[in-house]
């Protein structure tokens, strides 16, 4: 590989170039909602976000990293009487590359079951005089608070984890265990009001676990269950061909990054979050850097039930009937890629690759058509030149930062070879966590070593990182003059700040959390001023 002269500003480009894209109005919604075209139909195995960071915070001492997996796109609070239960005929799963192959070492695969417990009410006499009692049309018949026994509720969702060594499908598994031995969690019920869940906090935190990780002497902490969005994007503006308030281009401060302007403010999401000890992710290798990113799977055969039941007495009753082996349907490891790095003719295909199969791509990353669109709408803004052999190593193997004389500043290459190039989430585990007071929302392209694309946090804006990387913040020439980091000299400089090309949605730091799983309590259905009130917050601070 090539040393480059300009560090930082290669950090930013394997992103970045997923967003100048963003705008030209492909087919994805937020960070990788409804990506492409099959998963539009099928949003329970729609992945969204894949966070990867050092736990921060309260949890710094851990020395663990953060996992989490983000699913079922756009929830609207009040989307009931159903509400929001992820897929009984899916297997969700969180992969870890740990040598520099391309393929998962570990595989940490959930899978989740629905527990029925319908009531039925006394509903008077029929026309012969017998007593009636007819089951509820609604998941749950009165409050619900910690410690109850669910009682309320018609249904409850439950899944297990199980950690597999080596492939995902051959490879040795093991279950992860609670304090009490059980292998069995519970996904609370989702946000459904304040009358319904008086205190849905304490609710939801009692199914937050600790749990024993198979091959690991410490534990880590575990909660599947729904949150409140943390991904902020200006959606409507930017897919409509980034119509922005700016004559020339959407660059600040003719367009100011604090906009107020995120879309998603008002919308929750369903979380897949595990805090593992770092040292159970990098074992069998020198290296303390590692890749991840999610996947979800459904059974290749399926076919409409025309006599459906609920609940189901097993898999066969449903609406629809599902068997054969798995066929992966969602990936994502960094975001944006799909949306706007690969071409819409390639989408579905992408969803159902694996990263060691990557170079089948090469050419999307290499020579990206969308920033040249990019151009076509803004005549100011100018094209950095192609092929990106930034993107290739931001992308595809990992970032390798040197000065002026040849020192590496900075690496998150996975393992301690030549890495295999595959599309994935890279962590150097070895840079200190930030706490979110101190966080920097865009990463590195401010000199903030430990944010995205080193890793991902939920506070960093990968809208915008992203944003200025695409346009060539992260290219030896710089041709926009954008803000990037510098590490020519050894020593990481801001440079250009504040030329910072946006969306208009910058992350609030308020609204994001401390501690484990970081992303807050979702926004409850009712009373309908909750959402109203979370979507008219612009106190932005990122």
């Amino acid at each position: 590989m090539r040393k480059i002269k300009q560090g930082w500003p290669l950090v930013a480009a394997s992103a970045a170039t997923a967003v100048v894209c963003l705008g030209m109005g492909v087919t994805a919604q937020a960070s990788s909602h409804r990506e492409a075209p099959f998963i539009t139909s099928a949003p329970k195995v729609d992945g969204t976000d894949f966070y990867m960071f050092r736990s921060y915070g309260d949890d710094a001492a851990t020395d663990s990293v953060t996992l989490i997996a983000n699913y079922d796109p756009l929830q609207a609070s009040y989307g009931g009487p159903n509400y929001f239960e992820l897929d009984p005929n899916a297997v969700y799963e969180i992969h870890i590359d740990n040598d520099g192959d391309a393929v998962e070492d570990l595989t940490f695969q959930f899978k989740f079951n629905n527990v029925f417990n319908v009531p039925a009410v006394p509903a008077g006499q029929d026309a012969e005089g017998n007593d009636v009692t007819t089951t509820v049309p609604l998941v749950n018949i009165g409050p619900t608070e910690a410690g109850d026994d669910n009682a309320n509720l018609s249904v409850i969702q439950n899944y297990t984890v199980n950690l597999i060594r080596g492939d995902r499908r051959t490879g040795s598994a093991s279950a992860l265990t609670s304090s009490d031995g059980g292998s069995t969690f519970i996904k609370p019920m989702a946000n459904i009001g304040n009358k319904s869940f008086p205190d849905y906090e304490s609710y939801a935190d009692q199914y937050m676990y600790s749990v024993n990780i198979p091959g690991c002497d410490t534990q880590g902490k575990l909660f599947a269950g729904q949150r409140k969005e943390g991904f902020v994007v200006n959606l409507g503006e930017l897919f409509d061909l980034v119509n922005q308030n700016s004559a020339d281009a959407p660059v600040a401060p003719g367009y100011a990054r604090n906009a107020g302007r995120n879309i998603l403010a008002d919308k929750n999401i369903t979380s897949l979050a595990l805090q593992v000890p770092t040292s159970c992710l990098i074992t069998g290798t020198d290296s303390p850097s590692i890749g991840g990113w999610t996947t979800a799977s459904l059974p290749q055969a399926g076919v409409l039930n025309p006599n459906p039941q609920t609940p189901n007495t097993d898999s066969n009753t449903g609406s629809q009937v599902r068997g054969g082996p798995l066929s992966q349907v969602s990936r994502l490891g960094s975001p944006l890629v799909n949306e706007v790095v690969i071409g819409l003719d390639q989408k579905d295909r992408f969803n159902t690759s694996e990263p060691v199969d990557d170079p089948q791509f090469l050419q999307f990353v290499t020579n990206p058509s969308l920033p040249v669109l990019v151009t076509a709408l803004f005549p100011a803004v100018q094209t950095p030149a192609n092929p990106r052999s930034d993107l290739v190593s931001a992308f595809l193997t990992g970032l390798l930062l040197q000065d002026g004389d040849g020192n590496v500043v900075f690496s998150n290459q996975v393992g301690t070879g030549t890495p295999t190039p595959g599309e994935m989430l890279r962590l150097n585990t070895a840079v200190a966590p930030v706490a979110l007071a101190d966080q920097n929302s865009l990463g590195l392209l401010a000199c903030d070593t430990s944010g995205f694309p080193n890793g991902r946090r939920p506070f960093d804006d990968i809208v915008d990182i992203e944003l200025n990387a695409a346009e060539g913040a992260i290219t030896a020439d710089n041709p926009n003059s954008l803000q990037t980091c510098d590490v020519s000299s050894g020593t990481p400089t801001i440079v250009n700040e504040g030329n910072v090309v946006t969306d208009g949605a910058l992350p609030n730091r308020a609204e994001y959390d401390s501690s484990f799983p970081y992303l807050q309590t979702p926004i409850p259905g009712s009373p309908n001023t909750a959402a109203d009130d979370a979507s008219t917050d612009d106190a932005n601070d990122g």
